[in-house]
């Protein structure tokens, strides 16, 4: 029997039947006065730097949950505006981390892969100050999207475990903690980010454990979620409908729905977050393009087991791009509702 996670997040006043979750997947657009607030810090690293970046962290946060908020999504993220990556944040966290420089990646992008050097512990919270600070800002519920551990791994050189596999777990183990200090703090809706997965696929039994171990002790009314970007789904699925998830987050706007079959081959006894927004194109969908497209993910699940996001983080748009991207996904979903409401779509 599935569990129910997702009836909490219903707006009080949500006028239809059917309810259909609406969210982000975590990245967004940071300001320019964000981003130049962060190098005036780097380069000056004092006193009033570090207060001028902080205020400005929290500002933008601040905006971006709002800007969520009057696009209309019944849950709401601050576009991750106090992380500057995905691996690099979390490791600065974590005992046993060092860093030595940056490596490029593709093109002219670097980031600063970090090196375990020693074994991994759990030194200070790393989410709960950022959580804290939203909750106090948002009229929405919020989702907390966590690198998974199996990504934080793979993304970084391992110099101490035996190998990766055993880093994964060890660092499992910490985001159970990380994870269980949230939910004491009033967390609902947690997202694990396992990118790595995608080009890793035969690593999914690992990835597996590891969810078992980060899910280990969490409260059943705690909603977890697994994104994992663009890739082929077909080495991992049905695989994944035993991953300890409440919610399986794909990536399917970017390649035209190619992969949809992937999950109409066996029954989908999961929820899933359904991409409806292509974040590598900066052309605005229409509501009807985006209806279109919800519908497809109701050819996967039934309407109280879709979420409908971007495919990925929205970070490399425009925020206005951004933006109008958001308002016309709860549009076209609010339409598909209604719709639905009436008797005109045939499930």
């Amino acid at each position: 029997m599935m569990r129910d996670t997702r009836s909490q997040f219903r707006p009080a006043d949500h006028p239809n039947k059917h309810f259909i979750l609406t969210t982000v997947v975590g990245s967004y657009p940071k300001p320019k006065w964000l981003n130049q607030a962060r190098e005036s810090y780097h380069i000056l690293s004092n006193k009033d730097s570090r207060r001028q970046y902080n205020e400005a962290k929290n500002d933008a946060s601040t905006i971006i949950i709002k800007e969520h908020e009057e696009a209309g999504l019944d849950v709401v993220v601050d576009g991750e505006m106090k992380r500057n990556e995905m691996v690099e944040y979390f490791a600065e966290r974590i005992r046993g981390y060092e860093f030595n420089g940056p490596v490029k990646v593709w093109g002219h992008n670097y980031f600063d892969k970090p090196s375990v050097v020693e074994k991994v512990s759990y030194r200070e919270p790393w989410l709960l100050e950022e959580y804290k600070y939203n909750v106090k800002i948002a009229n929405r519920p919020i989702k907390v999207p966590i690198t998974g551990p199996y990504t934080l791994a793979n993304w970084s050189f391992n110099e101490y475990y035996e190998d990766e596999k055993e880093l994964s777990y060890e660092l499992a183990e910490l985001v159970n903690i990380e994870i269980k200090n949230l939910v004491d703090a009033g967390v609902r809706y947690i997202q694990i980010d396992e990118p790595a997965l995608a080009t890793t696929p035969e690593d999914h039994k690992v990835v597996r454990k590891c969810l078992e171990k980060i899910t280990r002790g969490i409260a059943d009314n705690i909603r977890i979620g697994l994104h994992v970007c663009y890739g082929d789904y077909s080495r991992i699925f049905p695989k994944i409908l035993d991953f300890p998830v409440d919610e399986f987050d794909v990536e399917l706007a970017n390649g035209n729905y190619s992969q949809l079959e992937v999950f109409k081959k066996v029954p989908f006894t999961k929820d899933i977050g359904f991409g409806v927004i292509d974040v590598h194109d900066s052309r605005i969908e229409s509501v009807e393009e985006v209806r279109e497209r919800i519908l497809k993910g109701l050819e996967v699940v039934p309407p109280d087991r879709l979420t409908v996001s971007p495919d990925c983080g929205l970070k490399l748009l425009s925020r206005e791009v951004a933006y109008k991207k958001m308002v016309n996904m709860v549009k076209a979903t609010r339409l598909v509702e209604e719709e639905l409401d009436r008797g005109e779509i045939e499930l």
